[in-house]
């Protein structure tokens, strides 16, 4: 596990051979901050001031049902009360929706994406008759269910019926054509155990997501798709975020091959657990910064209940 050094083995080494690192800190605005957020953005901003780079705040409000005024408010009033400072103009991604619309009219003119009309609820029946008839339900490296391809050979005539005719319907990748085209990739990763530990390079397997959807029925693009546009308009050049999202920068190293996006250096640090082990997550309600400033902790307390350098 990486304790306490992990800022100081990435300041010069992410780094290296950038001329000025891009860094960013990136929520999501439907809910407060936790500790977790804290240790990602700290580590992003000290490899910043250490390495003479830029720190950017982006903010990930491309979910319209979830995404809240008080929320974006409060992340300014956290990371400042932190000590963090970024640069001007904060990028929303609600303002920049069309640049995920091109990402996604490219992909299609290439054949590379299909409409789904299935439902979560859908899925979940088409997996549980494919379990209860005798087969295997993969599951991707985050443990969710993989689709099963229900629209995939959906005749063209038919899915454009169905557009045409209003059916909600959301955007799935052709997960063999795209790995095929894009051949073998790998992804730049610092260790940040120590000083000298330097890079390594991870062999990506985007095929372990199967069919991923980037263009929702909720929102105009998936995450998946969103982070990539994103980092590359930004010219983000160290990306440094918490190790739940080690499996899925295979998606991304795929999707910056097929868009002809630049390829940022990754860092995956440790996450913060709560005393059960489980990873702090708005979803289970963990202690927002919020609370925890409200309550007089200070800074300098932060840092020590999430294993940095006071």
């Amino acid at each position: 596990m990486i304790e306490r050094h992990e800022g100081a083995a990435l300041r010069p080494a992410l780094a290296h051979g950038v001329s000025r690192p891009v860094f960013r800190f990136a929520p999501s605005p439907n809910g407060y901050l936790h500790l977790g957020h804290a240790l990602s953005a700290l580590l992003n901003g000290e490899a910043a001031a250490q390495s003479h780079g830029r720190l950017l705040l982006r903010i990930e409000d491309i979910d319209p049902a979830r995404s809240r005024p008080e929320f974006i408010e409060a992340i300014f009033a956290d990371l400042g009360w932190l000590g963090l400072t970024w640069e001007q103009p904060v990028r929303c991604q609600s303002e920049h929706l069309d640049l995920y619309r091109e990402a996604l009219e490219e992909l299609r003119r290439r054949d590379l994406l299909y409409p789904c009309f299935c439902t979560r609820g859908a899925i979940a029946r088409a997996v549980a008759a494919a379990e209860t008839a005798g087969e295997a339900a993969p599951r991707d490296p985050d443990g969710a269910l993989l689709y099963p391809g229900t629209c995939r050979a959906l005749a063209p005539e038919e899915a454009s019926r169905r557009i045409g005719a209003g059916e909600p319907h959301a955007w799935r990748l052709r997960m063999a054509e795209a790995a095929a085209m894009a051949g073998s990739l790998t992804w730049r990763e610092h260790a940040g155990t120590v000083p000298d530990s330097g890079w390594h390079t991870v062999a990506a397997e985007p095929q372990a997501f199967g069919d991923v959807a980037l263009g929702r029925r909720d929102a105009p693009a998936s995450y998946h798709l969103a982070v990539v546009c994103d980092d590359a308009a930004q010219g983000v050049t160290q990306v440094v975020r918490g190790r739940d999202l080690f499996a899925a920068t295979s998606v991304h190293r795929l999707l910056q091959q097929l868009l002809h996006l630049r390829e940022p250096g990754y860092h995956h640090h440790r996450l913060v657990l709560d005393d059960d082990g489980r990873k702090l997550s708005k979803s289970i309600a963990s202690t927002s910064l919020r609370q925890l400033r409200a309550s007089g902790v200070s800074t300098d307390e932060i840092r020590r209940r999430i294993g940095m350098t006071a």
